[in-house]
């Protein structure tokens, strides 16, 4: 082969690899796009938590997909109990899930009376006990 041909070989060959990388990257791209906006648009349900034994205006609703409940007043769910630790319990959705979480409080969470050693799953009609006091909980499927 002559020199030239070899030439436009080497070129063609490149830019055709070049063409494949960028076609093969903006495949990823629009992919993850897509993905990132399923994710966006997927909503957990609501967590009610209405406390036992108190007026009925004493409910606790919370979409976010964490929930702190202490003391502290960092805490998304601040109860004022001596009883209770500063950062006593979390709720967490994940896995499509709810989940409870003693965080090592003095007194301990108990979910229907059992205690709460490691990750526990939430349901509807459970009952959360944190110190004294005492909460249904409630899931809640928000309508789009």
């Amino acid at each position: 082969m002559s020199g030239p041909i070899l030439l436009a070989v080497r070129i063609a060959i490149a830019v055709a690899l070049y063409a494949f990388l960028g076609w093969g990257l903006w495949l990823l791209w629009r992919d993850l796009r897509r993905q990132s906006r399923l994710l966006s648009a997927a909503v957990n349900p609501a967590l009610v938590m209405a406390r036992q034994g108190s007026d009925p205006l004493a409910m606790y609703r919370f979409t976010s997909p964490e929930v702190t409940i202490g003391r502290d007043t960092t805490c998304e769910c601040r109860l004022n109990d001596p009883i209770i630790s500063a950062r006593h319990a979390r709720l967490s959705f994940h896995h499509a899930q709810w989940w409870i979480e003693d965080l090592h409080s003095r007194n301990g969470t108990f979910l229907n009376d059992e205690p709460v050693r490691s990750q526990v799953v939430v349901a509807s009609g459970d009952s959360l006990r944190c110190g004294t006091l005492v909460f249904l909980i409630s899931i809640v499927e928000e309508e789009t």
